[in-house]
């Protein structure tokens, strides 16, 4: 059975843009799975602040599901809570290699200041001991992935070569 490879990590880790040119180089689909949830639902500031961050796992792991029961296998940018939720986290760890994109808290508060998104569990202005206690709190879920990839000092183009080296040394096709 071919599996889907989900990349995880913190918000502003990188998944999408580093998906999307995996998936170009691989020559496979690719799901961000925020875009998704945002596609069916609304925009996810909205769902965390009407109807919770409970109802936004449901919607997430529904998207999460259909990606991974539905499509051919590809390229999935999870949100950086996907993995907090357990049946979101069991689901995975049947039906996809996960790649955990690793971050430094740092780095995140740097890329997050520049965007034009509020992350709805930081709020509009994110500090760096908020982003460390959620950091530290998914750690344990990011950290038993099947590749950690440590980039804090690498460029896409190296993040995206390092996953591939590991998916051709594990003999992983898509």
């Amino acid at each position: 059975m071919k599996r889907h490879v989900a990349l995880v990590g913190f918000m502003a880790s990188g998944k999408s843009t580093i998906g999307k040119r995996l998936a170009r180089k691989l020559g496979c689909a690719f799901f961000d799975i925020d875009d998704l949830v945002v596609e069916r639902h609304g925009a996810i500031s909205d769902i965390f602040y009407a109807q919770g961050e409970p109802q936004f796992r449901a919607y997430e792991y529904d998207a999460i599901a259909h990606v991974l029961e539905e499509e051919l296998p590809g390229i999935v940018a999870l949100g950086g809570g996907a993995v907090t939720h357990e049946p979101t986290l069991k689901l995975l760890k049947k039906k996809a290699y996960r790649v955990f994109i690793k971050v430094a808290p740092e780095q995140v508060l740097g890329r997050l200041r520049r965007s034009t998104r509020v992350r709805p569990l930081l709020g509009p202005n994110p500090s760096l001991q908020k982003i460390k206690e959620l950091y530290v709190k998914r750690m344990p879920q990011y950290a038993h992935a099947d590749l950690v990839v440590e980039a804090d000092e690498l460029s896409g183009v190296q993040i995206v070569d390092q996953i591939i080296e590991w998916l051709h040394k594990k003999k992983i096709e898509l």
